[in-house]
């Protein structure tokens, strides 16, 4: 999906970023406009949100004129559903005459709208989401929107370059991964696997990385009085949680099915960086694998209330555009010591926003440096339990 040229762009950014850290420029820049949404996801309950909020298109341009932000920044707009937005024609309009380096995300719930923004606007990827099967979909989305996907699909794909991303979760499984990649292979389109986290913009239910991929698959679907007991519920626990006095336990050690490798369908081998990410994402999840969180010093993302986190799944806020401006938050002292603090310190997810950037950086350096000098000049890493072990002999082994 992305070529050499990228690569190396970021990696320059990585090398100003990291030793002038008050002069740092931004990579990507994810711009979350509206909670605003059309679908009912069980992954994601963001539709869910009471009001709703939006990020105007005055505080985005304002955004778009900071320092940090260059020409080669990548913007991408989500949401909730980005065309929900008030201003969403508006903000297309502009960046196509402004910024022509954005990215597009939708659900496809509202397909001509879509293809007519693609068509008008021309983003430079569109993103879909597709999560399994025309029956997985309706289950885990809540909305009937398989055919509105595949209609996307074949309007859109001789216009712009287009990307199916496909989140594995307790809501589909192995079967729905290996459907949607012969989706994207069908029509020679490039196709993104994540794995669901508890992000906490998204008020997500079930807790990640413990509950099995495909253990909630057939659950019914989620309406918003669901959500409100849901709500309920914990808010009760919570309380009982605050007036109760436990004794202190050890924590058990987590129970994981090892056949997660085997259950990988092999027609992801095919696809662009993404059979490396699962093998890795169980190595990460027994705690096997360490690496340091290195995106979080060129990637940011803009929540519709101003709020910027330190990343995708932290609730840790770095400030509020609403409150100063971005090059003030974003190359601050006091941001530039919480970054070297979870840089150095935190391997708390698997959000493939962030942790593929940190695999393809530690296995392009491995293609040149052996394991040991790059530790050297850039802190202890770990591909598997054996922290000796390079990540072309962790490939090779799991061929």
């Amino acid at each position: 999906m992305y070529g050499k040229l990228d690569y190396i762009i970021r990696g320059l950014r990585f090398v100003n970023n990291t030793i002038r850290p008050k002069h740092k420029v931004i990579t990507t820049l994810m711009l979350y406009a509206t909670d605003l949404c059309d679908s009912s996801c069980k992954h994601c309950l963001i539709w869910a949100k009471r009001p709703a909020q939006h990020l105007p298109l005055s505080k985005i341009i304002e955004i778009m004129n900071s320092k940090c932000v260059t020409k080669n920044t990548r913007v991408g707009f989500e949401g909730g559903e980005f065309l929900l937005h008030p201003e969403a024609n508006q903000i297309l309009d502009w960046f196509s005459k402004n910024h022509p380096n954005f990215d597009l995300l939708s659900n496809c719930l509202k397909p001509e709208k879509l293809i007519e923004a693609v068509k008008k606007y021309t983003p430079k990827r569109l993103y879909i989401s597709l999560d399994g099967t025309k029956e997985t979909y309706l289950l885990m989305r809540g909305k009937d929107g398989y055919d509105n996907v595949l209609n996307v699909i074949n309007s859109c794909k001789d216009m712009v370059p287009i990307s199916l991303m496909f989140t594995l979760s307790p809501y589909n499984n192995f079967d729905d991964m290996e459907h949607v990649i012969e989706i994207a292979r069908e029509n020679n389109i490039d196709v993104r696997i994540g794995i669901y986290g508890n992000i906490s913009f998204f008020e997500t239910i079930d807790k990640a990385h413990e509950t099995e991929i495909g253990s909630s698959k057939n659950t019914k679907r989620l309406n918003y009085g669901d959500i409100k007991d849901i709500r309920q519920e914990e808010k009760v626990i919570n309380n009982q949680l605050l007036e109760t006095v436990e004794e202190e336990t050890v924590e058990k050690p987590k129970q994981y099915d090892n056949n997660f490798k085997k259950s990988i369908p092999k027609n992801v081998i095919d696809t662009s960086e993404n059979y490396d990410f699962l093998l890795l994402y169980d190595e990460w999840r027994k705690n096997n694998l360490k690496l340091k969180c290195r995106s979080i010093l060129d990637s940011i993302v803009i929540h519709p209330d101003g709020n910027i986190p330190i990343c995708q799944n932290l609730g840790l806020k770095l400030g509020n555009v609403n409150d100063d401006s971005l090059d003030t938050i974003f190359n601050s002292m006091a941001t530039h010591k919480i970054h070297q603090k979870h840089l150095n310190g935190c391997n708390k997810c698997w959000i493939n926003f962030h942790r593929k950037y940190d695999i393809v950086l530690m296995r392009t350096m491995e293609k040149v440096l052996p394991k040991w000098f790059i530790e050297k000049m850039f802190g202890e890493y770990q591909w598997t339990e054996n922290k000796k072990t390079t990540y072309k002999e962790f490939m090779q082994a799991n061929s």
